[in-house]
């Protein structure tokens, strides 16, 4: 007797059902899924299925303390066609409506399918879980919460993503977008050339900036990690509190965050501005451990994982991208702000060509109403080249 958890769909050709995973077999092929799905697709980089995995299993994922998770597959004839994730996090719940989350608010992810059919069973599945749960509204996707990997794939397919960004079948748009679907956010990413330095206005800028004592750009001392990462952690949660879409860190995620990026972390591309001696400001920018990634194929074993350690140790040639800057609410719309982070982008620019033989960089995501990042994205010359959308849906 099918499960009553299970959904029937006669879309497509042949019967399709939408059914949880149950198992380790199921969660092996929830994970495997687009390993098949992008074989052919030049620029998709395969994720390395631990990482996954700890994403997706509770007690690893801090995210799940806070959040209730079911993952789906779609089946058609025995064979697996698709995959989602839906899910209710209980923090943005409890953020005010007119910041992009708010009670009644659920999310799903990770959708991967064959074919529209797959797809939109899926997504329905997902949606009726939202439902059981009291759930009226729906962001969308989430992969799995918005300190992962938010939004749609919509410009950027003919080039491969930066480190912990996303890349998805571009037929994925029209499919989402045929169930009602609207957009509620575009998240953009900027590139731009590092090699030759910023315009003269942004130099100046910089020049006035390191002539001022009352300001330090510093590195961080990855010696003493937890609280460089505590410092960073009060500047973010105050910077972005106001932001839309903005959910908590909670200290068990900033300590599973720095455990997963701690390999990534150099010390020299990570900056702190303080002003009369309080840290005001942070930047982080992490190598493209994507460019190594994507040639040993999310294979760690059995030579993959000697190739990425030794890169790892000293990355070369690297593409750098910025997940992340801060600057305390205080200071945001002054021209201080703007001043630190031309400093900070100017310190970290010359580490990256001098050290680590960089020739481009990516800043991103950003929202695409925050103004003030991107006058600065703009005032050093770089240009959009990746867009993503998050999408909203009353259930």
């Amino acid at each position: 007797m099918m499960d009553t958890a299970m959904q029937e769909s006669a879309l497509g050709a042949g019967q399709i059902t939408v059914a949880p995973v149950a198992g380790k077999a199921d969660l092996d092929a929830f994970i495997d899924l687009p390993y098949r799905l992008y074989a052919n697709d030049p620029h998709w980089v395969p994720p390395l299925r631990a990482e996954v995995r700890e994403l997706l299993t509770p007690g690893k994922n801090p995210f799940f303390e806070h959040a209730d998770v079911q993952l789906f597959l779609a089946r058609r004839g025995g064979a697996v066609v698709g995959r989602i994730s839906a899910h209710i996090d209980h923090l943005a719940l409890a953020m005010p409506v007119e910041q992009g989350m708010g009670p009644g608010t659920g999310n799903w992810g990770m959708l991967e399918a064959e074919d529209e059919a797959s797809a939109q069973a899926l997504i329905a599945r997902a949606e009726q879980w939202l439902r059981e749960k009291g759930m009226h509204r729906v962001l969308a996707p989430l992969s799995l919460s918005i300190w992962d990997e938010p939004g749609l794939l919509v410009q950027g397919h003919d080039h491969s993503p930066m480190v912990m960004m996303g890349h998805h079948d571009p037929r994925y748009q029209a499919w989402i977008e045929s169930r009602g679907y609207e957009k509620a956010k575009s998240l953009v990413t900027y590139d731009l050339e590092i090699v030759e330095g910023f315009p003269p206005l942004i130099q100046r800028i910089v020049a006035s900036g390191e002539k001022n004592p009352r300001i330090v750009i510093r590195k961080v001392d990855t010696r003493k990690f937890d609280a460089e990462a505590a410092t960073i952690l009060h500047i973010l949660n105050d910077a972005w509190s106001d932001n839309w879409g903005f959910v908590p860190i909670t200290d068990s995620e900033i300590a599973y965050v720095g455990k997963k990026l701690r390999p990534l972390v150099n010390e020299d591309l990570i900056m702190i501005a303080e002003l009369d001696g309080e840290p005001v400001a942070f930047m982080m920018t992490l190598p493209d451990v994507n460019q190594v990634i994507h040639k040993i194929r999310g294979k760690l074993f059995p030579f993959g994982w000697a190739r990425l350690l030794w890169w790892l140790r000293r990355p070369t040639e690297a593409s750098m991208r910025v997940p992340l800057m801060g600057v305390l609410k205080k200071l945001q719309s002054s021209r201080m702000a703007s001043q630190l982070a031309f400093m900070m982008i100017e310190a970290i620019r010359r580490v990256a060509v001098s050290k680590y033989g960089s020739v481009r960089a990516e800043i991103g995501w950003i929202l695409d109403d925050n103004q003030g990042m991107i006058a600065i994205a703009e005032a050093i010359n770089s240009k959009v080249n990746r867009e993503y959308l998050i999408y909203d849906k009353h259930l």
